[in-house]
């Protein structure tokens, strides 16, 4: 059952009929004692209401700001990245939208909000417990950095199952089966990371400091799928960097060394130095190395140049 919001009777107009703008109007149309218009999409009228949620594409805030502004008594966006200079107050669900979730999607999820001024930050927070969500407070000195983590475990994140996908079709795999067949896959290691942390969450070959099945690996990337291969090198860097032992300040750099013509760097120019002696006294070859460390009345029509498209994430 969604929660009421705290100043009940209280009016409400979603600016924006894109992905997140029709299931937060339908999600807000089911709260007690919330009056919901939208979500409005160009050319419709806007009536005075309590609250003008904008869900509108960050470049579009400011102009939508300007147009709402003389019919609502608060202004607010749904934007993670953009500042609270043209609106009161900002509430961006932590998660990402199709346009076709239930209205109970965003039950349990977090919600970054902030606001201007006390009253204002109290409306985002009510409107997210409305929603069912959990509010946290983000300010505009850390939007930037906190919306790259809304991307990197999320937009980014899936570069890399794309790549996961087509590496998995070149070892003979439909694509739908490999999605299948690593989902599962996927879905753990994120339970883990989410449980333990990444480093007690990493396990493969990186982590047993196994190079040679890496190296194989990369040759079997590369030869089906060649541009994958500086992705898998980085991302192969970055793993070797979270297996350090907990409290190490290594980093690891590639040797010196020329690059091939083709521009991809050989996975193994990243084995790390410290690797041990093997049974026969032989150092294994590394070529890598550690280094240190009163509400208005009348309407307003929305300007036919507003795109009504937002999607949070």
């Amino acid at each position: 059952m969604p929660t009421p919001v705290a100043a009940a009777p209280a009016s409400l107009a979603v600016i924006g009929d894109g992905r997140l703008g029709g299931v937060l109007a339908a999600a807000l149309r089911a709260v007690p004692g919330l009056t919901v218009y939208g979500p409005l999409g160009r050319g419709e009228e806007v009536p005075a209401v309590d609250i003008a949620l904008l869900c509108v594409p960050d470049a579009e805030i400011s102009a939508a700001a300007r147009l709402v502004r003389p019919r609502a008594q608060f202004v607010g966006h749904v934007s993670g990245a953009t500042p609270l200079d043209d609106v009161d107050f900002s509430l961006h669900p932590l998660q990402t939208f199709t346009g076709a979730e239930d209205p109970d999607v965003f039950r349990g999820i977090g919600c970054a909000i902030d606001g201007r001024t006390d009253a204002a930050r109290a409306r985002a927070a009510d409107l997210a417990a409305a929603l069912g969500g959990r509010a946290f407070v983000i300010g505009d000195e850390h939007r930037a950095e906190y919306h790259a983590a809304a991307s990197l475990a999320s937009n980014l994140l899936l570069t890399v199952l794309d790549a996961t996908e087509r590496v998995a079709t070149s070892a003979g795999l439909e694509p739908a089966e490999a999605r299948m067949l690593l989902g599962p896959l996927v879905r753990q290691s994120v339970a883990n990371w989410e449980e333990a942390g990444a480093r007690a969450a990493l396990t493969g070959p990186i982590a047993r400091g196994d190079e040679q099945t890496v190296a194989r690996q990369r040759a079997a990337v590369v030869a089906r799928e060649r541009e994958l291969g500086a992705l898998f090198d980085e991302l192969c860097a970055s793993a070797r960097v979270l297996a350090a032992w907990p409290g190490s300040d290594e980093r690891v750099v590639p040797a010196a060394g020329a690059v091939p013509a083709e521009g991809v760097m050989p996975a193994e120019s990243a084995v790390r130095a410290e690797s041990a002696v093997s049974a026969e006294g032989v150092m294994p070859a590394a070529s890598a190395v550690p280094v240190g460390p009163a509400v208005p009345t009348g309407r307003a029509s929305l300007g036919e140049g507003l795109r009504n498209e937002a999607g949070a994430a």
